[in-house]
């Protein structure tokens, strides 16, 4: 049941991380997602980075009350909600946006499908107009952009 309860917590993520970009990060808080957009920021941080506490603080909160009462259901959703920031990491900072330089080409048609994805997200540098807003779910389109490249090379 515990197991489940991660899972759980994990898949609805990709809802709450959606909305949080869509209504948040490219609404009221646009002053700390601007410069992912436009890269104002040259420095390995960018302002940007400070929601990884947002999402960071509710976890902690969660795991810590959940394991001072014997490990409570609410120790198991914060740590799906943390297993989420690492996917998120990995597959954001890591993958797509090459903070750490390596899976530059990863062959990988999901991997690509997000990253492709991303790109188009990050062709829109206002808040206004933006599409692809979620993480780990990639529209089907975006597999098709992939082997369609795929079948022209």
């Amino acid at each position: 049941m515990n197991f489940l309860m991660v899972i759980i917590a994990f898949i609805m993520m990709e809802g709450v991380a959606w909305s949080v970009h869509k209504y948040v990060m490219h609404g009221f808080l646009w002053v700390l997602h601007r410069d992912h957009h436009d890269h104002s920021n040259r420095g390995p941080a960018e302002r940007n980075d400070l929601f990884f506490v947002i999402f960071a603080v509710p976890a902690i909160v969660l795991m810590y009350a959940g394991a001072v009462r014997d490990f409570n259901f609410t120790f198991y959703i914060g740590l799906g909600i943390t297993l989420y920031g690492m996917a998120y990491f990995f597959v954001h900072d890591i993958l797509i946006h090459q903070r750490i330089k390596i899976f530059s080409n990863p062959g990988n048609p999901y991997l690509m499908a997000i990253r492709r994805a991303h790109k188009q997200h990050h062709k829109h540098l206002t808040k206004e107009h933006g599409e692809c807003f979620g993480f780990l779910w990639v529209p089907i389109k975006y597999f098709k952009m992939y082997f369609a490249k795929i079948k022209a090379e």
